[in-house]
Order: C-alpha cells, then sequence, then structure tokens
C-alpha cells in the first residue's frame, strides 16, 4: 500500500497520467517556487485513492532533500478522529525541470493550491490552514468542472484539530 502511495504522490508532482489523456490538458501555473510550497498541506477534499477513503485530519507534508527529490509524510486517522494514526512516506521527484513542478492551481500567496492529474481520476484541494472560506472552495470546485473533473466525486476531508499539534 505505501508503495501505491509512493506512485501516487510521484504522479501528483508531475500531474501526468501514465495513459494518453482523453482530455485536454489541465490549467497549469507556469511556475512553482519549490522551498516555498514545502510544509504542511492540509487535505481539504478529494477524490481519494482507496487508502484515504475515511481519512480524516489528512495532512501531506513536503520537505525538499538536497538530491531534489521531495520526501512527502501522509498522515491522516482512518475512519473518524479518534482513529487510528496512518502515515505513508513516499518520495517525490520533480520531472519537469524548467517549471520546477507541474502543478494544478496555486494561490499567489502559497496557501491554496489543487494538485490533479490529467487523467481527472485524483484530484487534491490542499490549504495551509484547515479551513478555507467556502467562497474560496466553490471557485475552486468551479475551476475543476471547468477542467472537465467530476465534481460531484469530491468529497470534503474532515479537519478538527484542538492543539496546533497534528494528530
Amino acid at each position: 500500500m505505501a508503495s501505491l502511495k509512493a506512485s501516487m504522490v510521484a504522479l501528483l508532482l508531475v500531474l501526468v497520467g501514465c495513459s494518453a489523456p482523453r482530455y485536454p490538458p489541465i490549467a497549469l501555473v507556469p511556475k512553482v517556487d519549490l522551498p516555498r510550497f514545502m510544509g504542511d498541506w492540509y487535505v481539504i477534499a478529494n477524490i481519494p485513492t482507496f487508502i484515504e477513503k475515511g481519512a480524516h485530519n489528512a495532512v501531506e507534508t513536503y520537505r525538499l532533500a538536497e538530491d531534489g527529490s521531495i520526501p512527502t509524510t501522509f498522515t491522516f486517522r482512518a475512519d473518524g478522529f479518534e482513529g487510528p494514526v496512518k502515515r505513508y512516506q513516499p518520495r517525490g521527484f520533480v520531472l519537469d525541470q524548467e517549471s520546477k513542478a507541474v502543478w494544478g492551481i496555486l494561490t499567489p500567496d502559497y496557501s491554496q493550491t489543487v494538485v490533479g492529474r490529467e487523467a481527472r481520476d485524483y484530484v487534491w484541494i490542499m490549504a495551509r490552514t484547515p479551513e478555507i472560506p467556502e467562497a474560496d472552495y466553490q471557485r475552486i470546485l468551479t475551476f475543476l468542472a471547468e477542467q472537465r473533473y467530476d465534481v460531484g466525486k469530491i468529497q470534503k476531508v474532515p479537519q478538527r484539530w484542538v492543539a496546533r499539534g497534528k494528530g
């Protein structure tokens, strides 16, 4: 299961499916400042992979390694806020060295992002905070619908934090 998540994160970082795209290319930002992108991202909503179903307090943490790879820690509680902590630690790789990655939309202040795949089978709406304004969420859903995602499959990820620690 961890190797599947590792594969998913590698695909997340490049947003390119293995098969020929059935859709037009996803709208992208021209460049990502990787050091600024690193750190914690709360998963606000997603079309979940099978390991993410039932996830609560999901957080994706990126770190830029000296070799240019991106060690990632994906942590969540399974099936409830009191459920067992699940942790996956895949390593991503940036394949597009000119733009540093191919990402979805990213707010100019690096507070919100969308990570998806050309196949439109998975998508992650993430933010630096556990919640985003409803207007922002609706704007992102509109963007994803324009990108031909089935927004009916997108599920909010329950987030409830009582202290600054994760878990």
